[in-house]
């Protein structure tokens, strides 16, 4: 059960969406256009099936539409009110069940496990926090891809503890970070403990409820429903297959949700809003936890605590059989993204995901479109070897020099037109605006650009190198 710590950047699909009925679209037209060709393209590169995103903007839902294909046999178009698994995104719920507990002083984030579970291994010196922040050193009982066949069959919380959490740790805790789904079935079973009530109950009362998400279920216990997307695998390159269902038992805590991206969604406000926890569970949530050594471990207690384009980002990818998602919030600029998909092992959520954010944010500075044209003619000049040298300062003429912009026109003239030129990424140094660029061409070649602008308007920089 892999939580896809990372965005991941073939036949063709027939593409296809639907409106939620009551969701009106209140991004600019030019930005849900882009949305809708990132979604569509991605879909046909990948060969993956649907697509459910949700866009939130000033924390509110700003968009909602679905793209492809739930179930190929027969041909279903995706809608926005269908379910999907979530997996591992639904670590964040079991982290926030661990914060209102301990709200509730029933526990606390530094209590060993040995209080609860005395019998698994070290569990004297092994803490919650450690458990909800990958940071304990018990192994993983499902870092696969796949379903093994013994997944097939159900099992207990009870059974997985007793054949992983009691192993030889494989760090001393604290001093390593490794992601183990192990860590959660732990805190699941904690929860049930302190609560006193099976763990689903306890999030349907303390957050599913107050925040009105009525679409979620319980995966562990049951199937998605025939009016849900089907999930599929694929072996290497062949044909889409349905995708096996994991056994009772085996998703618990560490990833047994399914939901609407909209519910979902519904959980990120409450993230930027600060609904249902004190401000001190959302701190905790949302902070990274230091090893012993004090480097941090960029995980917070269910979150992936980052700086992404220069701004403080939760996020959080989730894949179990069938399905993968992304789920990424930025809780200071009261915005996130939900894309949810049904193949598993796949790589369509999170390039979509991550390439959402850059156009939110660019339409934050009204210079941008004027901007972003003006880079496109000096780069389409460079690509002849020439540059209107009003537009640069004097340091940045001199980098201009004869060799520079023969260098230019050779290297980036055989490229040729582009296909999209889009700006991703902007803020502030040394008193001058940062903008950055990426330009890619019809024959697949990218290259990014980044410029440095001087409070008077003109250029100090302008760059070019090859995509990362």
């Amino acid at each position: 059960m892999r939580h896809h710590p990372k965005f991941l950047l073939c036949f063709a699909v027939v593409l296809a969406f639907s409106f939620h009925s009551f969701a009106q679209t209140q991004l600019p037209y030019d930005i849900t256009e882009k949305i809708d060709k990132l979604a569509t393209e991605t879909l046909t590169r990948t060969g993956v099936p649907s697509a459910s995103v949700v866009v939130v903007k000033d924390g509110q839902i700003a968009y909602v539409k679905a793209y492809g294909d739930a179930k190929l046999e027969p041909k279903t178009a995706a809608k926005s009110e269908m379910r999907y698994s979530i997996g591992s995104i639904s670590k964040q719920f079991t982290a926030a069940a661990i914060l209102m507990l301990q709200e509730q002083r029933k526990l606390s984030l530094d209590d060993k496990v040995a209080k609860y579970f005395p019998e698994l291994t070290r569990a004297n010196e092994v803490t919650i926090r450690q458990l909800l922040s990958h940071t304990s050193g018990y192994q993983d009982y499902w870092p696969q891809d796949y379903v093994m066949k013994p997944m097939l069959s159900p099992t207990t919380a009870r059974a997985i503890m007793d054949t992983w959490a009691k192993k030889p740790l494989d760090f001393e805790p604290g001093t390593k970070w490794q992601y183990s789904n192990t860590n959660y079935v732990i805190v699941g079973a904690i929860v049930e403990k302190v609560a006193r009530m099976p763990f689903f109950q306890f999030l349907q009362q303390n957050i599913f409820k107050p925040l009105n998400m009525t679409s979620v279920m319980d995966i562990d216990a049951e199937r998605l429903t025939e009016s849900d997307p089907t999930g599929y695998m694929r072996f290497a390159l062949a044909p889409l297959r349905v995708a096996p269902k994991e056994g009772t038992g085996w998703l618990f805590a560490a990833g047994e949700l399914a939901m609407t991206a909209e519910d979902l969604a519904k959980w990120d406000i409450s993230i930027i809003e600060g609904k249902l926890m004190k401000p001190g569970s959302y701190a905790e949530l949302g902070r990274a936890v230091l090893l012993n050594n004090g480097v941090s471990s960029g995980y917070g207690l269910g979150v992936t605590v980052t700086m992404a384009l220069n701004r403080r980002a939760l996020s959080h990818g989730g894949e179990v059989s069938g399905f993968v998602a992304q789920n990424l919030v930025f809780p200071d600029d009261r915005a996130a993204v939900v894309v949810l998909t049904n193949q598993d092992a796949s790589g369509a959520a999170g390039p979509i995901a991550s390439g959402i954010p850059p156009l939110l944010f660019a339409t934050n500075d009204p210079a941008t479109p004027a901007k972003l044209e003006q880079a496109k003619k000096i780069f389409a000049g460079l690509q002849q070897g020439k540059i209107d040298r009003s537009l640069f300062t004097d340091n940045a003429n001199g980098y201009f020099n004869e060799q520079a912009l023969e260098d230019f026109k050779n290297s980036l003239g055989p490229l040729g037109k582009w296909e999209s030129f889009t700006q991703t990424g902007q803020s502030l140094r040394g008193g001058m605006v940062y903008r950055n660029y990426n330009i890619r061409f019809t024959n697949n070649k990218a290259v990014r650009a980044w410029t440095y602008e001087m409070p008077d308007g003109k250029l100090e920089q302008l760059q070019v190198a090859v995509a990362n």
